[in-house]
């Protein structure tokens, strides 16, 4: 087993901070730049930091996502069935438009019942696992990629940095992990008793994969992927770019490690995030649901111009209100993997 000293000797390692002289950080960066050589004690010292700092992050951010999302699933189907009931309608799986968030509850607990809130759940647990997680790996690894720091580079080149990686976490991950959201948004679109046949379209998700591949192939799985791309680097950099930066600056004395102040901080910056890219998020989702349908969108202005001509403006934006209900898991995640990380650093150096 290992001991005390030889555990405290590896905290070490993992959590001081580098001499002058012995900075970990790459040879270069793009945005801060970087030392013009890294000894061999300093390699030494990033192999046993990187790997440990990047598997402790997955683990750790996908656990506290499992939770929030699980939690928040019934007001996540909700969302989903309001942003989409147009594109529902179109296609002849929803006979009557949603009057609200109230109404939707509403018609899902007497036409599907109460586990029908979470239809779709463990599709969705399944994908936000690897994708919340690998979101906060990436980002650490991005972060440190790019080597901004306050001090050395600046407020401005640091607050740019927290941005660029937050967005290039978002991006990689989602080139890796999209058509698990595809499965997860149609299964949750995926009405019984509200369609006019009465029938679901799948009956999970394998079905979902077996029917899209079968009439559009892989292409039919990343429907509406580019958009998606340019939606989640616009949230994703606010949602890790804002958080860093502003944390450290409110989060201080009495507020420091203290979840209350945590989780509000989170919420109000995953809530302004998600409003600001919101309409990214619905013209993805609109092009997915047109997968093995005989009509879609060519591209993503091609979608935006048909909603807004015969939904409006206001289309773009439906099921906003139940986003921002979700926006309590998402803040979830932020304080419950601060709190995670204290304790596993606590653990480290007893």
């Amino acid at each position: 087993g290992i001991t005390k000293r030889e555990k405290k000797s590896h905290a070490s390692l993992l959590l001081s901070p580098p001499r002058p002289g012995n900075d970990p950080s790459p040879p270069s960066s793009p945005l801060c730049g970087g030392e013009d050589q890294v000894g061999r004690g300093d390699k030494r010292m990033a192999s046993i930091r990187k790997p440990e700092k990047f598997s402790t992050d997955f683990v750790m951010g996908g656990a506290a996502a499992i939770v929030a999302k699980s939690a928040a699933a019934p007001i996540e189907r909700v969302k989903l069935l309001l942003q989409n009931q147009g594109e529902m309608i179109k296609t002849g799986h929803l006979t009557k438009p949603y009057s609200g968030v109230g109404n939707c509850f509403l018609r899902i607990f007497r036409e599907e019942g109460v586990l029908s809130f979470w239809r779709g759940n463990q599709a969705n647990v399944i994908r936000y696992f690897p994708t919340q997680a690998s979101n906060f790996a990436f980002k650490g690894y991005f972060k440190n990629l790019l080597g901004c720091s306050k001090e050395k580079h600046g407020y401005f080149k640091w607050f740019a940095g927290n941005v660029a990686s937050g967005s290039a976490a978002g991006a990689t991950t989602s080139l890796f992990l999209y058509h698990l959201d595809y499965a997860r948004t149609r299964l949750g679109t995926d009405a019984k008793e509200c369609s006019v046949s009465g029938k679901r379209q799948f009956t999970g998700m394998v079905d979902v994969y077996r029917k899209t591949l079968s009439s559009d192939g892989v292409k039919g799985l990343y429907r509406g992927f580019g958009v998606s791309i340019l939606g989640i680097t616009l949230y994703r950099g606010m949602y890790f770019g804002m958080y860093d930066t502003i944390k450290p600056i409110v989060l201080v004395g009495s507020l420091e490690g203290n979840f209350l102040a945590s989780f509000l901080l989170g919420w109000s910056i995953t809530t302004s995030a998600g409003v600001i890219a919101y309409p990214f998020d619905t013209l993805r989702r609109r092009m997915m649901l047109t997968s093995g349908q005989p009509v879609k969108y060519r591209n993503a202005v091609h979608a935006l111009r048909e909603i807004m001509k015969t939904e409006g403006f206001y289309a773009l934006y439906r099921g906003v209100t139940a986003n921002m209900l979700l926006g309590v898991a998402g803040a979830g995640v932020l304080a419950g993997y601060d709190q995670l990380h204290r304790i596993a650093y606590k653990h480290w150096v007893q």
